[in-house]
């Protein structure tokens, strides 16, 4: 019966199941972000027309990715309800989104169609904000000089964090940080997890500083391994 136990005792420690919702929350989202990573050369091909990106099929790569890195699928008996509830309501989003962009991904004779990871996480977070508002947020965001939406923008304490704590030096790389604060006036589980540039990244956010890149924003001038975003996930109480 211990494992019994083990079990009743997590179902108590609240901070222990937001934490874990929290992470395949950022998990499902980075994994979808993977596809369309993957895709840009397809999604920027001016003579292709109908790409086969559908919401069930970028879902379903994005699910792969998923049981890939975490060892079971996003959805699962035996899951806390709450926590289902969520990743469903993000599976929903992340279909919703690839079915609305359709005609931006399918358009022939345009190059780069501006459908990067980070405008398809973007939407993705506001899909499922719509979808399950009371219950969670979540937003990518990244120390505030390296933000390029204003709805980015990192709050008070999102910042307060980055700063004093995910930029210090000494901070353990990849190392995710949670607290018990608020948000919106409302009590909330608030996780913040790391992400760094990988070489994929540079190419927009590299060097030189100041150089226009694809999508028309000047380049930050990062490194590989430099800390270039934070998945923020907030899940109210």
């Amino acid at each position: 019966g211990g494992s019994l136990l083990g079990v009743a005792v997590r179902a108590q420690d609240r901070d222990t199941q937001d934490m874990e919702t929290a992470l395949r929350l950022a998990s499902l989202l980075r994994s979808a972000r993977s596809v369309i990573a993957a895709s840009q050369d397809l999604i920027n091909d001016p003579k292709a027309g109908d790409k086969g990106l559908t919401g069930a099929h970028v879902l379903a790569l994005a699910t792969e990715a998923y049981l890939k890195a975490n060892g079971t699928a996003p959805l699962y008996d035996g899951q806390d309800a709450t926590e289902a509830q969520l990743i469903a309501a993000q599976m929903e989003a992340i279909r919703r989104v690839m079915t609305e962009n359709q005609p931006t991904i399918n358009a022939e004779g345009v190059g780069f169609k501006g459908f990067v990871p980070a405008v398809f996480g973007r939407l993705v977070n506001e899909s499922f904000a719509a979808l399950v508002e009371t219950e969670a947020r979540v937003k990518v965001t990244a120390p505030r000089d390296l933000v390029r939406n204003r709805k980015a923008l990192p709050d008070a304490w999102e910042t307060r964090v980055i700063e004093s704590n995910l930029m210090s030096a000494d901070w353990p790389k990849g190392q995710v940080y949670a607290e018990l604060g608020e948000l919106d006036g409302k009590p909330a589980y608030r996780v913040l997890v790391p992400e760094y540039y990988s070489t994929g990244c540079l190419s927009c956010h590299g060097e030189p500083a100041g150089e226009i890149d694809i999508t028309g924003y000047p380049k930050e001038g990062g490194r590989e391994g430099d800390l270039g975003g934070v998945i923020s996930i907030s899940i109210f109480r």
